[in-house]
């Protein structure tokens, strides 16, 4: 009796239960939108990740996707103003529980995007870091990124702000890069010249590298990327041989119109292993391309922070900013002034050639 009273019951509302239908076709539009937007976000980065190591001489490693040509066609306001974009340097694999920002690079993109500024960061720069006192700036990344198994993403955030507060400057993009993939960009674009002033001897592999430009493969470009031992100003001579790393990778990409060719770019893209954290900020990659594509097609000008050997008894072979240009150099930086301050300060910039 009770089971013929619950048949009932159900068949009277029946004709209220709606239709399964168009329910089981709301949710799989649903799915399909999250996913079109994970991949999107996943192109995002993977060629951002490109075009950082375009700008700045390191290879991110980035999700591979099925294609490019979609998002790089994208209507996109180009950003008016100078665009500031952070990049970190970490070598090491992914997992490794002790973690450094061993190169800090602003690439600095005036608004009349005449061409690109390369500000390197000295890792050794003593500044404040939140919750963790003075303190080298290569240390930010690590505070941020914790251990023992790093998030990258942290540690990005932690540096971000650190150099912002340090030199007043906007960030407004940015990516933490790797020595990594170094290797497989260099060789897939077919070598990068790097001119180098001085012979450059390898304390890893034991190779030398003369002085004058000459054609690297990736093993070769990695290998001097890392040198700052045997070096007449450590780090700040491997701070300016990236650079110099940076501004011939740069004009190898744009001898191969890599950056206004979505298809070029897609197999550039595929040949990058996997795997590194972005920041667009309020810029798409569209976007970014034309802010920079311009800039990028003339000779960059690479030039450090003005800094001086700090307090020994503070930190150990830190550096501080040096009183008497670092105050102009941030000035300009801010103003978007850089041009005048090289041309006025040319002891201050980096030999690329």
């Amino acid at each position: 009796m009770i089971e013929d009273d619950l048949r009932a019951a159900f068949a009277r509302r029946e004709e209220l239960t709606p239709a399964v239908g168009p329910v089981r076709a709301a949710i799989d539009r649903a799915v399909v939108r999250r996913r079109r937007r994970r991949l999107r976000l996943r192109l995002a980065g993977t060629a951002m990740a490109v075009v950082a190591a375009a700008l700045a001489g390191f290879t991110a490693i980035a999700p591979r996707p099925p294609e490019t040509a979609n998002l790089l066609a994208t209507p996109s306001p180009t950003p008016a103003g100078a665009l500031n974009v952070l990049l970190l340097g970490v070598d090491g694999p992914a997992d490794r529980p002790y973690r450094l920002a061993d190169s800090v690079l602003i690439v600095h993109v005036p608004a009349d995007r005449s061409r690109l500024y390369l500000v390197s960061l000295p890792r050794d720069l003593v500044v404040s870091i939140p919750g963790h006192g003075r303190d080298k700036l290569n240390a930010a990344f690590l505070v941020g990124a914790g251990e023992p198994r790093p998030d990258l993403a942290r540690g990005y955030t932690l540096t971000r702000q650190v150099v912002s507060d340090t030199t007043g400057v906007r960030i407004d993009a940015g990516a933490v890069l790797t020595y990594r993939a170094t290797r497989e960009l260099t060789d897939a674009v077919g070598g990068v010249s790097v001119c180098l002033p001085t012979t450059v001897r390898s304390h890893h592999t034991h190779r030398t590298y003369p002085a004058g430009c000459q054609r690297l493969d990736g093993a070769a470009a990695v290998d001097v990327l890392r040198q700052r031992f045997n070096m007449p100003d450590g780090a700040l001579d491997r701070d300016r041989n990236a650079a110099r790393y940076a501004a011939g990778l740069l004009h190898r990409i744009q001898e191969q119109e890599v950056l206004t060719n979505p298809l070029l770019l897609n197999r550039l893209i595929t040949k990058v292993d996997s795997g590194v954290v972005t920041d667009t900020g309020e810029l798409s990659l569209p976007a970014l391309i034309s802010a920079t594509g311009k800039a990028a097609a003339a000779e960059p000008v690479a030039v450090g922070l003005p800094v001086r050997h700090g307090e020994a008894e503070e930190l150990p072979y830190g550096f501080r900013l040096d009183p008497a240009l670092a105050p102009g150099f941030l000035d300009a930086l801010r103003a978007d002034r850089l041009g005048e301050w090289a041309a006025a300060h040319p002891k201050q910039v980096t030999g690329l050639r």
